[in-house]
């Protein structure tokens, strides 16, 4: 199989997004140019440049629509328009074409899973019993005594139904009450939002990064989820992991959904299509759908849920890589706005060894806005806590605030994001931790970043080549990139103590080209090679 796959690729004519790096924008904390307090369009205009700089070939925008904001652009109210609190529809024009006007890409989140209950199509749907609407959500009775359809829990916390006193039913939402379930089983739904994928499309976006892909079809029997055999939770704390969804989401009859949605993406040239799913390896791959006519790229969380051990990710990156179909290409995520940043997951320390990993694994590489600067997350008083999922479930503490404040530019006040007091607080240490102070550095993690942006530009067997795994222990991960003539080691260390690279069989020797100790590069190494704690070294071999 992996020579199959080698072959493959030697043949093949790479995309855009497939040698590119994705760079995620949370657009309310990334430029404030109208100061108040929250980001806008015209801020991502502003900040292009750096971008440009820093070697991102594609941006991608969380949500910008229209919506009364109750999960913050998660829940649409107009999938046409352009939220004031971002700009005007001329913004994004101006926007979109001075991306491309720098040789970038740009792609929109599309949330097809949910609407706002604001949205025109709800406010129909609910109405009444009998209006034409009514089946685009999932409506259903009471049970016996007034019960509920079934156990379904939200995502956010507590039960995923909500009764309607108007027409006397309960309708489902996997996320908050005013983000309402779309019936994906239903034609004109279908049709609408692909109406929705032609109406950006038309306007010249690169592609979509599609919300919660794996949650757009329900079982059709809306059976009960079962106790999830893991589950430290009491069923009657309400709690979304106490059950196993496994009726509630990734459905059989979701990759028709899929498959439809990638016919829609290839009317046009080179456009992606992009879906978030959390789920294991063996269920991910199968989003590539059948003849790879899915998903171009499920998004590969691994990085993100495992936990910091080498040999777990070692593993999981061989079982990605063999679990992938002949044409499938792999991409990998360090972080995103729904998670804690990787700083605050495993140290700024290790944090330089997890850039490498990202940006030297076979596929596309995903960075999240403000880590190339290794921002933490924000510790958010109680009483500012803003997100609905911390709000829902304060005991648990789960608000994704701490990872979505704002981009640190500068050391003036409100590092540079605005002029006014911002959405949510920065930290305390913004005027050490920003793009003006490490930029010019060469020690600091932002020339990290650029550094290992520029070289994985220059050299294909990083964007394109083989992947081959070396060698891997408790402490060590050990790969190497190779295209053509062109072969680079890359060894990471995971832990803090130094480590050895001993390679039983083969001599490497070469220059170190890029490491986390940046006295260390331009070296030449050979034989044994030691490692210092946290140190990652890319090797150009001979």
């Amino acid at each position: 199989m992996n020579d199959l796959k080698t072959a493959n690729q030697t043949s093949k004519q790479y995309l855009w997004w497939e040698q590119g790096v994705i760079y995620q924008i949370y657009p309310r904390s990334f430029q404030d140019t109208d100061n108040d307090g929250v980001g806008d369009l015209k801020g991502i205009i502003e900040r292009l440049d750096y971008l440009q700089w820093l070697g991102i070939d594609c941006l991608w925008l969380s949500p910008i629509f229209s919506s009364p904001m109750a999960d913050f652009g998660y829940d649409i109210s107009d999938y046409r328009g352009i939220h004031p609190l971002f700009g005007t529809m001329q913004d994004f024009d101006q926007l979109l074409a001075e991306v491309h006007g720098r040789g970038m890409k740009l792609i929109l989140d599309l949330v097809p899973n949910h609407t706002s209950d604001q949205h025109p199509w709800f406010l129909e749907s609910k109405s009444s019993r009998d209006n034409p609407k009514r089946d685009w959500y999932i409506w259903q009775d009471a049970k016996e005594n007034n019960d509920l359809p079934n156990n379904w829990l939200s995502v956010f916390g507590g039960h995923a139904w909500e009764w309607d006193e108007n027409t006397k039913q309960y309708y489902y939402h996997a996320f908050l009450k005013e983000q309402p379930d779309l019936n994906w089983r239903n034609p004109e739904v279908q049709d609408a939002m692909m109406d929705v994928m032609r109406f950006w499309l038309d306007k010249g976006i690169d592609g979509f990064r599609v919300d919660v892909m794996w949650h757009m079809i329900k079982d059709s029997q809306l059976r009960n989820n079962p106790v999830a055999h893991d589950s430290v939770y009491n069923a009657n704390d309400l709690i979304y992991n106490h059950y196993n969804p496994v009726y509630s989401t990734d459905q059989p009859e979701v990759h028709d959904i899929v498959r439809m949605m990638r016919a829609v993406t290839d009317e046009y040239k080179e456009r992606v299509l992009i879906g978030e799913i959390y789920l294991p390896i063996h269920k991910l791959v199968t989003y590539y759908g059948h003849d790879n006519k899915g998903a171009h790229l499920p998004f590969n969380f691994q990085l993100l849920t495992l936990p910091w051990n080498s040999s777990q990710i070692s593993g999981a990156i061989d079982e990605y890589e063999g679990a992938l179909p002949s044409e499938g290409w792999p991409n990998w995520v360090l972080g995103n706005h729904d998670q804690p940043r990787i700083s605050s997951r495993v140290g700024r320390s290790q944090a330089r060894v997890a850039a490498m990993l990202l940006l030297t694994l076979r596929g596309t590489p995903t960075i999240y806005y403000g880590d190339e600067i290794g921002m933490r997350d924000v510790p958010i008083p109680m009483d500012e806590v803003i997100d609905p999922q911390g709000l829902n479930m304060p005991e648990l503490n789960v608000s994704r605030d701490p990872s979505r404040t704002p981009m640190q530019w500068t050391d003036e006040i409100f590092a540079g994001f605005s002029n006014h007091k911002p959405w949510l607080r920065l930290p305390d240490n913004f005027r050490r931790h920003n793009v003006e102070s490490q930029k010019d550095n060469p020690y600091t993690m932002l020339s990290f970043y650029h550094r290992l942006l520029q070289i994985r530009k220059q050299e294909p067997a990083l964007q394109v080549g083989d992947y081959n795994p070396v060698y891997s222990d408790n402490q060590i991960i050990a790969y190497t990139r190779k295209k053509d003539d062109s072969t680079f080691l890359i060894l990471l260390n995971f832990s803090h103590r130094p480590c050895y690279f001993k390679p039983k069989q083969t001599v490497y020797k070469g220059e170190v080209i890029i490491s986390t100790e940046t006295e260390r590069q331009g070296n030449h190494v050979e034989g044994i090679i030691t490692l210092s704690g946290d140190e990652g070294i890319l090797i150009k071999l001979e």
